[in-house]
């Protein structure tokens, strides 16, 4: 941006700040601010600046753009986005001060802090995109920003078909484990799909379903008539009034959900969540793993870091016997996001390993079913769903 429009956009930015007026919602009294610096000189600087100050700046051509899916700054000089699973380098130079601004004006409504005390922040903007912020001197020298941009393209098991992420025999098979209230883990890495997969699991829920949500950031969009979303929330200045993953699902308990859904497990939470699959209530979470294995292995090590009188003893046969499906989603070399294997829990335990079947698997690029049916045949007995005819086969592990 040259002097002159930047001396402009400071001018209107302490106007705006001395004035207590929000750019995104008071349009027309940050028209009259800009037109009153400007003194109605130049109608195209006047809506650059505007622009500049409503929106997000230089990066508001990205959010209205569809294909772009994630967009992150390492320096303000060097902007970067995702398309198709691939990142690139965008031509738009940015300064440090606007990186700034345009980091307050997206957590304005987020109610958010960033400070040196506190100096990571996730928040999630008006449109459902995710925001993940680091400053100096945590970082080296500039502000690290990363936004994910929320899609409502794909919220259903249909739409993830249609994008060769599912086959049309998969998803049947994900439908009737959904509705027959199994307990599904869904794993895989960063930016594998798997909140996009979580999200077209719960909206293929019985409409009738109570489905509260526990999340870290608001992500899950679902469209059930009966859900309630619950976020933490970070400690004050003060370092009071925290409230972590853990008092969400002990408090979710307590609104009477037919189904509970934690989205990211990373820690100790874990251990509440398998008490509460343990009880009955049909759930469902997300978490970090390379395969459906490895993900089975993080849940057995999680639980342990509520700690040390959580035992491995009381932990592993605990996940064998609640955990049903394991759902692992990874993001291929072409940027392509495809389910690679849908395995099934037996429930019963070897020591230290969980004996689990993978009923789905990835081959050369398909997924194909392996002749490995499902457990719990009771669960889907009782809601009616014939796996047998949707897999192929008469047989059960």
């Amino acid at each position: 941006m040259a002097g002159a429009m930047a001396d402009v956009v400071d001018e209107v930015r302490a106007r705006i700040r001395a004035g207590g007026i929000n750019p995104a919602s008071d349009s027309h009294q940050l028209l009259h601010l800009v037109e009153d610096v400007l003194d109605g000189q130049n109608a195209d600087q006047t809506a650059r600046v505007v622009e500049q100050l409503s929106g997000f700046g230089a990066l508001q051509e990205f959010f209205e753009d569809d294909a772009v899916e994630e967009i992150w700054i390492n320096e303000p000089g060097r902007i970067f986005v995702a398309r198709a699973g691939k990142s690139e380098l965008t031509p738009i130079v940015m300064t440090g001060p606007e990186v700034r601004a345009v980091v307050e004006r997206m957590l304005a409504a987020s109610g958010r802090r960033l400070d040196t005390s506190n100096p990571f922040v996730d928040a999630t903007l008006p449109d459902g995109s995710r925001l993940h912020v680091v400053i100096p001197d945590i970082t080296g020298m500039h502000w690290a920003v990363n936004i994910r941009k929320f899609s409502a393209q794909t919220h259903s098991l249909e739409s993830l078909v249609h994008r060769r992420t599912l086959t049309d025999q998969a998803a049947a098979f994900l439908q009737g484990c959904v509705t027959a209230g199994l307990n599904i883990v869904v794993a895989g890495a960063t930016q594998a799909g798997k909140t996009t997969l979580m999200n077209a699991l719960l909206n293929s829920a019985p409409s009738y379903e109570r489905i509260i949500t526990c999340e870290e950031v608001f992500e899950l969009r679902l469209q059930s008539p009966d859900w309630i979303a619950l976020q933490a929330r970070q400690a004050s200045l003060d370092g009071a009034g925290e409230i972590t993953l853990r008092r969400l699902i002990k408090e979710a308990l307590r609104m009477r959900p037919s189904r509970l859904v934690v989205g990211e497990v990373r820690q100790e939470e874990c251990l509440d969540l398998l008490i509460a699959m343990n009880s009955g209530m049909p759930s469902m979470c997300s978490l970090h793993a390379n395969s459906a294995r490895a993900a089975l292995s993080k849940m057995c090590l999680l639980p342990m870091l509520a700690g040390n009188n959580v035992s491995a003893e009381f932990v592993i046969p605990t996940v064998a016997a609640v955990v049903d499906i394991v759902v692992h989603t990874a993001l291929d070399p072409h940027g392509h996001r495809q389910v690679q294997s849908i395995a099934s829990v037996t429930g019963r335990c070897e020591g230290n390993t969980i004996e689990m079947g993978e009923v789905f698997q990835s081959i050369n690029g398909q997924l194909v079913t392996t002749g490995v049916f499902p457990a719990r045949q009771d669960a889907f007995a009782a809601r009616g769903i014939d796996i047998a005819s949707i897999l192929g086969g008469n047989s059960w592990v």
